[in-house]
Protein backbone atom coordinates (compact mmCIF):
# COMPACT_ATOMS: atom_id res chain seq x y z
CA UNK A 1 0.00 0.00 0.00
CA UNK A 2 1.16 3.55 -0.80
CA UNK A 3 0.90 6.52 1.59
CA UNK A 4 -0.22 8.90 -1.19
CA UNK A 5 0.49 9.63 -4.86
CA UNK A 6 3.84 11.34 -4.19
CA UNK A 7 5.00 8.31 -2.18
CA UNK A 8 3.85 6.04 -5.03
CA UNK A 9 5.79 8.20 -7.51
CA UNK A 10 9.02 7.88 -5.53
CA UNK A 11 8.65 4.10 -5.35
CA UNK A 12 7.78 3.86 -9.04
CA UNK A 13 10.82 5.99 -9.92
CA UNK A 14 13.09 3.35 -8.34
CA UNK A 15 11.75 0.83 -10.87
CA UNK A 16 12.63 3.23 -13.71
CA UNK A 17 16.28 3.94 -12.84
CA UNK A 18 17.44 2.47 -16.16
CA UNK A 19 15.96 5.57 -17.86
CA UNK A 20 17.75 8.14 -15.63
CA UNK A 21 19.47 11.04 -17.41
CA UNK A 22 18.39 9.80 -20.83
CA UNK A 23 18.37 12.82 -23.13
CA UNK A 24 15.54 11.40 -25.20
CA UNK A 25 13.10 10.83 -22.29
CA UNK A 26 9.79 12.65 -21.81
CA UNK A 27 7.50 11.90 -18.85
CA UNK A 28 3.80 12.37 -19.64
CA UNK A 29 1.15 12.24 -16.90
CA UNK A 30 -2.52 11.39 -17.26
CA UNK A 31 -4.22 14.15 -15.25
CA UNK A 32 -5.26 14.68 -12.70
CA UNK A 33 -4.24 11.82 -10.43
CA UNK A 34 -1.24 10.81 -12.52
CA UNK A 35 0.47 14.20 -12.17
CA UNK A 36 1.79 13.92 -8.56
CA UNK A 37 3.07 10.42 -9.38
CA UNK A 38 4.72 11.57 -12.62
CA UNK A 39 6.23 14.63 -10.91
CA UNK A 40 8.30 12.38 -8.63
CA UNK A 41 9.26 10.15 -11.58
CA UNK A 42 10.38 13.11 -13.73
CA UNK A 43 12.34 14.61 -10.80
CA UNK A 44 14.16 11.34 -10.12
CA UNK A 45 14.95 10.72 -13.79
CA UNK A 46 15.92 14.37 -14.51
CA UNK A 47 13.41 14.36 -17.36
CA UNK A 48 10.88 16.94 -18.59
CA UNK A 49 7.28 16.58 -17.39
CA UNK A 50 4.09 17.32 -19.30
CA UNK A 51 0.47 16.15 -19.37
CA UNK A 52 -1.43 14.02 -21.87
CA UNK A 53 -5.13 14.66 -21.34
CA UNK A 54 -7.40 11.63 -21.72
CA UNK A 55 -11.07 11.42 -20.77
CA UNK A 56 -13.05 8.34 -19.83
CA UNK A 57 -16.39 7.88 -21.63
CA UNK A 58 -18.64 6.77 -18.76
CA UNK A 59 -21.81 4.71 -19.05
CA UNK A 60 -24.88 7.03 -18.83
CA UNK A 61 -26.10 7.02 -15.22
CA UNK A 62 -22.99 5.10 -14.09
CA UNK A 63 -20.18 7.48 -15.05
CA UNK A 64 -17.51 5.56 -13.08
CA UNK A 65 -17.98 2.55 -15.38
CA UNK A 66 -15.98 3.17 -18.58
CA UNK A 67 -17.48 2.26 -21.93
CA UNK A 68 -14.44 3.81 -23.61
CA UNK A 69 -12.10 6.78 -23.61
CA UNK A 70 -11.00 9.70 -25.79
CA UNK A 71 -7.54 11.19 -26.25
CA UNK A 72 -5.83 13.82 -28.46
CA UNK A 73 -5.50 13.30 -32.22
CA UNK A 74 -9.24 12.38 -32.35
CA UNK A 75 -8.51 9.02 -30.74
CA UNK A 76 -11.56 7.11 -29.49
CA UNK A 77 -11.42 3.64 -27.87
CA UNK A 78 -14.76 1.92 -27.18
CA UNK A 79 -15.46 -1.16 -25.06
CA UNK A 80 -17.82 -3.03 -27.38
CA UNK A 81 -18.63 -5.77 -24.85
CA UNK A 82 -19.91 -3.26 -22.24
CA UNK A 83 -21.83 -1.31 -24.92
CA UNK A 84 -23.56 -4.47 -26.18
CA UNK A 85 -24.15 -5.86 -22.69
CA UNK A 86 -25.86 -2.64 -21.51
CA UNK A 87 -27.53 -1.97 -24.88
CA UNK A 88 -26.14 1.58 -25.15
CA UNK A 89 -27.20 3.41 -28.32
CA UNK A 90 -24.87 5.29 -30.70
CA UNK A 91 -26.73 8.49 -29.81
CA UNK A 92 -26.01 7.99 -26.09
CA UNK A 93 -22.33 7.34 -26.84
CA UNK A 94 -22.10 10.50 -28.98
CA UNK A 95 -23.70 12.65 -26.25
CA UNK A 96 -21.21 11.50 -23.59
CA UNK A 97 -18.31 11.73 -26.06
CA UNK A 98 -19.21 15.33 -26.97
CA UNK A 99 -19.35 16.32 -23.29
CA UNK A 100 -15.99 14.67 -22.55
CA UNK A 101 -14.36 16.28 -25.60
CA UNK A 102 -15.30 19.70 -24.20
CA UNK A 103 -13.82 18.76 -20.81
CA UNK A 104 -10.67 17.45 -22.53
CA UNK A 105 -10.25 20.80 -24.34
CA UNK A 106 -10.89 22.72 -21.07
CA UNK A 107 -8.25 20.72 -19.19
CA UNK A 108 -5.72 21.07 -22.01
CA UNK A 109 -6.13 24.86 -21.80
CA UNK A 110 -6.18 24.91 -17.97
CA UNK A 111 -3.01 22.83 -17.55
CA UNK A 112 -0.93 23.75 -20.58
CA UNK A 113 -2.14 27.25 -21.50
CA UNK A 114 -0.42 28.27 -24.73
CA UNK A 115 2.64 26.12 -24.06
CA UNK A 116 3.49 24.03 -27.16
CA UNK A 117 3.17 20.26 -26.88
CA UNK A 118 6.61 18.58 -26.52
CA UNK A 119 8.29 16.99 -29.52
CA UNK A 120 7.89 13.22 -29.13
CA UNK A 121 9.29 11.91 -32.40
CA UNK A 122 11.89 9.18 -31.69
CA UNK A 123 11.73 9.97 -27.93
CA UNK A 124 11.11 7.45 -25.17
CA UNK A 125 7.80 8.45 -23.60
CA UNK A 126 7.15 7.32 -20.02
CA UNK A 127 3.37 7.44 -19.64
CA UNK A 128 2.31 7.66 -15.99
CA UNK A 129 -0.97 7.36 -14.09
CA UNK A 130 -1.79 6.68 -10.41
CA UNK A 131 -3.13 3.20 -11.27
CA UNK A 132 -5.03 1.24 -13.90
CA UNK A 133 -8.34 -0.54 -13.33
CA UNK A 134 -9.98 -1.33 -16.69
CA UNK A 135 -7.23 0.16 -18.87
CA UNK A 136 -9.64 2.18 -21.06
CA UNK A 137 -7.99 5.58 -20.49
CA UNK A 138 -4.45 4.25 -20.78
CA UNK A 139 -5.38 2.30 -23.94
CA UNK A 140 -6.68 5.51 -25.56
CA UNK A 141 -3.56 7.41 -24.47
CA UNK A 142 -1.23 4.77 -25.95
CA UNK A 143 -3.10 4.67 -29.27
CA UNK A 144 -3.04 8.48 -29.49
CA UNK A 145 0.67 8.70 -28.60
CA UNK A 146 1.67 6.43 -31.49
CA UNK A 147 0.41 9.17 -33.83
CA UNK A 148 3.30 11.34 -32.56
CA UNK A 149 5.85 8.67 -33.68
CA UNK A 150 7.76 8.14 -30.41
CA UNK A 151 10.75 5.81 -30.36
CA UNK A 152 9.23 3.84 -27.47
CA UNK A 153 6.31 4.04 -25.03
CA UNK A 154 6.82 2.87 -21.44
CA UNK A 155 3.62 2.50 -19.41
CA UNK A 156 4.50 3.17 -15.75
CA UNK A 157 2.00 2.96 -12.88
CA UNK A 158 2.21 2.14 -9.15
CA UNK A 159 -0.62 -0.44 -9.31
CA UNK A 160 -2.64 -2.21 -12.02
CA UNK A 161 -5.18 -4.96 -12.36
CA UNK A 162 -4.00 -8.18 -13.96
CA UNK A 163 -6.64 -7.69 -16.70
CA UNK A 164 -5.28 -4.22 -17.52
CA UNK A 165 -1.72 -5.55 -17.62
CA UNK A 166 -2.78 -8.32 -20.02
CA UNK A 167 -4.55 -5.80 -22.26
CA UNK A 168 -1.86 -3.10 -22.33
CA UNK A 169 1.52 -4.79 -22.03
CA UNK A 170 1.51 -6.07 -25.66
CA UNK A 171 0.91 -2.47 -26.87
CA UNK A 172 4.00 -0.87 -25.28
CA UNK A 173 7.78 -1.32 -25.21
CA UNK A 174 7.72 -1.87 -21.43
CA UNK A 175 5.09 -2.05 -18.68
CA UNK A 176 6.59 -1.02 -15.35
CA UNK A 177 4.39 -1.65 -12.30
CA UNK A 178 5.45 -2.76 -8.79
CA UNK A 179 1.95 -4.07 -7.97
CA UNK A 180 0.01 -6.12 -10.54
CA UNK A 181 -2.95 -7.65 -8.75
CA UNK A 182 -5.65 -10.16 -9.61
CA UNK A 183 -7.58 -9.07 -6.47
CA UNK A 184 -7.50 -5.45 -7.66
CA UNK A 185 -10.87 -3.95 -6.57
CA UNK A 186 -10.07 -0.23 -7.19
CA UNK A 187 -7.04 2.05 -7.57
CA UNK A 188 -7.85 3.91 -4.33
CA UNK A 189 -7.76 0.65 -2.34
CA UNK A 190 -3.94 0.67 -2.65
CA UNK A 191 -3.49 4.17 -1.19
CA UNK A 192 -3.85 5.32 2.44
CA UNK A 193 -4.61 8.84 1.11
CA UNK A 194 -6.38 8.90 -2.26
CA UNK A 195 -7.94 12.37 -1.98
CA UNK A 196 -8.72 14.07 -5.28
CA UNK A 197 -5.96 15.95 -7.09
CA UNK A 198 -7.18 19.47 -7.88
CA UNK A 199 -6.45 21.57 -10.98
CA UNK A 200 -4.37 24.00 -8.92
CA UNK A 201 -2.01 21.21 -7.75
CA UNK A 202 -1.65 20.00 -11.34
CA UNK A 203 -0.65 23.50 -12.50
CA UNK A 204 1.81 23.93 -9.59
CA UNK A 205 3.55 20.61 -10.23
CA UNK A 206 3.80 21.26 -13.97
CA UNK A 207 5.29 24.70 -13.26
Amino acid sequence: MYINRRDAGKKLARELQAYQNGGDIVVLALPRGGVPVAYEVAKALHAPLDVFVVRKIGVPGHSELAMGAIAPQNTVILNDSIIKQLNISKQEIELVKEKEQKELARREKAYRGDKPFPELKNKTVILVDDGIATGASMHAAIEALYKFHPGAIVCAVPVASLDAYSLLSPLVSAFVCPLIREDFNAVGAWYADFSQTEDEEVRELLA
